[in-house]
């Protein structure tokens, strides 16, 4: 009888510590920077950076640039998959359809500046991100209009917000997206969106979560406070995480 106990008594704790385990599981997601055409240099600092927000925030960071991770099987354990500066065409016809799959599934999707500037051969994908690179003018000083700050990663700004970046412009711009910023094109040269030129935005599509943000094309972005909060709501948003 004493050993029927002590087996019960082992047993339990096996289950409990199971339990505490299971519930304090972190949410994880994948950083993808395969580039098939400009490769930006900050990209190295950008995955440091992204691996620290997630240790700082609660939520731990796969980085990579093999897209081999693009299976139902692999992707299903990240709550959000972020494109971090990938461009040109970086998954095959199966890893777009895992991709499309995962999302369909209640997946969460978070593009950062050149994830404009990918799989331009994939409709699916210009729904996915909001739209597509255009072109942009020298790097320079520009201001922008925070117009929703209810949002994770605009709530920490000012309505205006002025800083150092590259300015995509950009083409195919799909309906309905939920714009968090614009750019004022009177403040800087090279504009060519007209007064309704969107910096960032979010919106549900397809089953799951989406959010981009066009700024972080310089190295010094990643280590800007303002910058990475809003990358960080951005992340927030596409998880799911509850406030």
């Amino acid at each position: 009888m004493v050993k029927y106990k002590y087996l019960l008594l082992v047993a339990g704790l096996f289950i409990v510590a199971a339990g505490s385990a299971f519930k304090k599981a972190k949410p994880r997601i994948l950083v993808f920077s395969k580039t098939a055409g400009f490769r930006h240099d900050c990209i190295p600092d950008a995955k440091l950076a992204m691996l620290k927000l997630g240790a700082e925030n609660g939520f731990d960071v796969d980085t990579t640039e093999d897209a081999a991770v693009f299976t139902a099987k692999k992707l299903q354990q990240y709550k959000a998959v972020m494109f971090l500066n990938t461009t040109g065409n970086v998954l095959d016809d199966a890893q777009q359809a895992a991709m499309e799959s995962y999302i369909r599934k209640g997946g969460g999707y978070v593009g950062v500046h050149a994830a404009t500037d990918t799989e331009y051969d994939w409709p699916w994908y210009n729904q996915l991100v909001g739209a597509y690179f255009l072109s942009h003018p020298n790097q320079q000083t520009a201001t922008l209009r925070v117009i929703d700050r209810s949002h994770p990663a605009t709530k920490h700004l000012d309505t205006t917000w002025i800083r150092r970046d590259e300015w995509y412009n950009f083409k195919s711009i799909v309906p309905g997206l939920k714009v968090l910023i614009k750019i004022d094109e009177q403040s800087y040269k090279g504009g060519k969106n007209g007064d309704d030129h969107p910096m960032s935005w979010y919106r549900e599509f397809d089953g799951g979560r989406t959010f981009y943000t066009e700024l972080g094309h310089t190295k010094e972005s990643y280590r800007e406070e303002a910058f990475l909060k809003h990358v960080l709501g951005g992340i927030e948003y596409a998880i799911r995480k509850k406030k």
